[in-house]
C-alpha cells in the first residue's frame, strides 16, 4: 500500500522556497527546477519567469542557474552543497567571484537563524 505523509503532490504543486535547491531557465520558456529527489521542468510565460528571478531566497549564479540560499549547506571549493559533502546530494559548480557572495549570504542567513528567538 502506498501512501503519502502529505496530501500534497510535490510533482503537481511545489513551493518554490521550501521545494525547490535550484532552477535553470531554458529556452522558450523552459525552466528546471531541482529538488532533493527531483526534477521538474515547467514551460512558463515571461512573467512568471521574470517573477521567479526577482524573488529574493534565490540569488543568480550564472545567466540561467538561481540557488535557493536557504537551502544551502556548505560551500568549499567553487561548489555549493545542498545535503552533506561529498556524498551524493545534489551540488553545483560556482564561479569564484559569486562564491564569495555567497557565502556572505549563507553565513548571515546563519547568524539570522541563531539570533531567532523561539517562545
Amino acid at each position: 500500500m502506498n501512501t503519502t505523509l502529505s496530501g500534497r503532490n510535490v510533482y503537481e504543486d511545489f513551493e518554490l522556497e521550501s521545494d525547490v535547491l535550484y532552477f535553470k531557465l531554458g529556452t522558450l520558456g523552459l525552466v528546471s527546477f531541482h529538488g532533493r529527489n527531483y526534477n521538474i521542468k515547467k514551460r512558463m510565460t515571461a512573467e512568471q519567469i521574470e517573477q521567479l528571478t526577482a524573488n529574493s531566497s534565490f540569488y543568480p549564479v550564472n545567466t540561467n542557474c538561481y540557488i535557493n540560499i536557504g537551502k544551502i549547506k556548505s560551500i568549499a571549493g567553487g561548489v555549493v552543497y545542498f545535503g552533506s559533502e561529498y556524498s551524493e546530494s545534489k551540488q553545483v559548480p560556482v564561479p569564484r567571484r559569486k562564491q564569495y557572495v555567497l557565502q556572505q549570504l549563507f553565513t548571515q542567513r546563519t547568524i539570522n537563524n541563531e539570533l531567532r528567538i523561539t517562545p
